[in-house]
């Protein structure tokens, strides 16, 4: 995947939160492991690595905020993406 692409997707998945952050039934501290990277999509000047670290980071996020548990397909979603996270984080 291109950067471009990736900044396209990870802008996509922001707006996915900022959708999930409205409702009240979600805990606003699922976010905050990606809140706290301090990397978003208009940081262009970040490294490719930065990004895809947070698209995975914040992937891992909101299957959380959809799962109902670990076992539901977004449990097991959200399983993989922090492990993709985890490989994304050593590579930054």
């Amino acid at each position: 995947m291109h950067k471009d692409e990736l900044l396209t997707l990870h802008e996509q998945m922001v707006m996915i939160m900022e959708h999930f952050e409205q409702r009240e039934n979600i805990d606003p501290e699922i976010f905050e492991s990606y809140k706290e990277l301090g990397v978003d999509p208009s940081h262009v000047h970040k490294s490719k690595n930065e990004h895809k670290h947070a698209v995975f980071v914040l992937g891992n996020a909101l299957a959380k905020a959809m799962s109902e548990d670990e076992f539901s397909s977004a449990g097991r979603i959200g399983k993989r993406m922090k492990e993709l996270a985890e490989d994304a984080e050593r590579k930054v």
